[in-house]
């Protein structure tokens, strides 16, 4: 079993401010770093109304700096909108700050406006997609290669032999498909499409990927009183799936885990929303078993710090012993 964090810092006018979500970010991952955690994963858009982060790297870079095992995963990391050189440096830099805990998941972006804020055609994305990618393969060999008719070196190259470990990220079919036949490790939006790809990895002769993992909830959260904190964290859950919903429909194609949802019976009614109290997280993670990857949203929708952590706290005391006792978790790294 795995654990995890994740982030996005997406918030209503109401919820907690980006500096208070920003420093509890940054401090719930030293805390998950002391227990073992594997990932923070970090995600990326542009000009959200609710300040999504739009500077992943940035964000990853604060993250390694205060943590010493857990990995930062910029999840999805757009690297259309991305200059492919700087892209390479930037990563490359990271990956030197943090001895290899970089990792990204390649995202080719699907928000029109996000495009039209960077001059770019979206019609163009994946041509674009391809270029960073290719790019950052050159770069990080740390020799000189010819780029847009100009010779180019990107220095220093990677501490990770052929640079961060990159995934395909994706929504659709075709997403599956293409990163299948390139060889690349896959994180999909939707897990069914997890078979896709690997059919797609075997017809090209590669070997079998990493094993996906099976999701949790993507919202779990653990109270002493789930009827008392429902109603405290559920406008912030409500928030962010409406709007990740809403967003949704401009892909005009794929699948996402968010749902729109207007009332708390209709969150209640999610298989992936969860709050649950210490005796229910257990069973529900013991049901689940071993491959099961456990991803705290812990700041969903601008959710007060001060109720986040207090979901947390909860976890490692009275959850988290008892799935290493039953063998689901290993010990943390000293």
């Amino acid at each position: 079993m795995q654990l995890n964090l994740r982030y996005d810092m997406n918030r209503p006018e109401w919820g907690a401010s980006h500096p208070d979500l920003y420093r509890a970010a940054i401090d719930q991952s030293v805390w998950a770093d002391g227990l073992g955690f594997t990932q923070v994963f970090l995600a990326e858009h542009h000009g959200a109304e609710g300040g999504y982060c739009p500077s992943s790297m940035v964000m990853a870079g604060a993250v390694l700096g205060a943590t010493r095992n857990i990995v930062a995963h910029l999840s999805a990391l757009v690297v259309t909108l991305h200059d492919p050189l700087r892209l390479a440096e930037d990563l490359a830099v990271l990956d030197n700050l943090s001895n290899g805990r970089i990792w990204f998941t390649a995202g080719m972006g699907y928000r029109p406006h996000e495009f039209e804020m960077f001059g770019l055609d979206i019609g163009k994305r994946l041509a674009l997609m391809n270029t960073a990618l290719d790019t950052c393969r050159k770069a990080w060999t740390g020799e000189p290669f010819e780029y847009q008719g100009r010779t180019v070196r990107v220095t220093p190259a990677p501490v990770t032999p052929g640079g961060p470990k990159i995934y395909m990220g994706g929504s659709t079919d075709k997403s599956a498909i293409r990163a299948g036949k390139n060889g690349y490790q896959y994180f999909p939006g939707h897990p069914d499409l997890f078979k896709i790809y690997e059919e797609e990895r075997a017809k090209a002769g590669f070997p079998p990927p990493e094993p996906q993992m099976k999701p949790a909830a993507s919202f779990l959260y653990v109270s002493d009183d789930p009827d008392r904190d429902w109603p405290l964290v559920a406008p912030h859950v409500a928030y962010a799936t409406n709007t990740y919903a809403e967003w949704a429909k401009e892909r005009g194609v794929g699948d996402t885990r968010y749902k729109a949802a207007e009332t708390v019976e209709a969150l209640k009614a999610m298989p992936n929303i969860q709050v649950l109290d210490p005796d229910q997280c257990f069973q529900y993670l013991k049901e689940l078993g071993r491959g099961t990857a456990v991803t705290f949203h812990a700041l969903l929708g601008g959710l007060d710090p001060e109720i986040s952590w207090r979901g947390l706290k909860l976890f490692e005391k009275e959850v988290l012993p008892r799935l290493r006792a039953e063998g689901l978790l290993d010990q943390p790294a000293a």
